[in-house]
């Protein structure tokens, strides 16, 4: 990661419910998502799922990029 979290988002490629989607997050996000998935031992692809899941569930879904963030700021474990 650069020295600075400002950064404009990164575009990448994930498959989830068995189907290709791009996401564009920061790379602070990215970095995060990465930890997360980490920590719960499972592949970015199923946490992205996961997240995905629970965001059609909402009463007025965000968009996936969005529903990522505010997850993994919820989810934030104290260092």
């Amino acid at each position: 990661m650069s020295d600075t979290p400002f950064h404009p988002p990164v575009k990448r490629s994930i498959q989830i419910a068995g189907h290709k989607t791009s996401i564009s997050l920061e790379p602070v996000f990215w970095d995060m998502l990465v930890s997360a998935a980490e920590m719960q031992g499972v592949a970015i692809n199923a946490l992205v799922a996961q997240i995905d899941e629970a965001r059609i569930k909402a009463e007025r879904p965000p968009g996936l990029a969005s529903a990522i963030r505010v997850w993994l700021v919820a989810n934030q474990t104290p260092e």
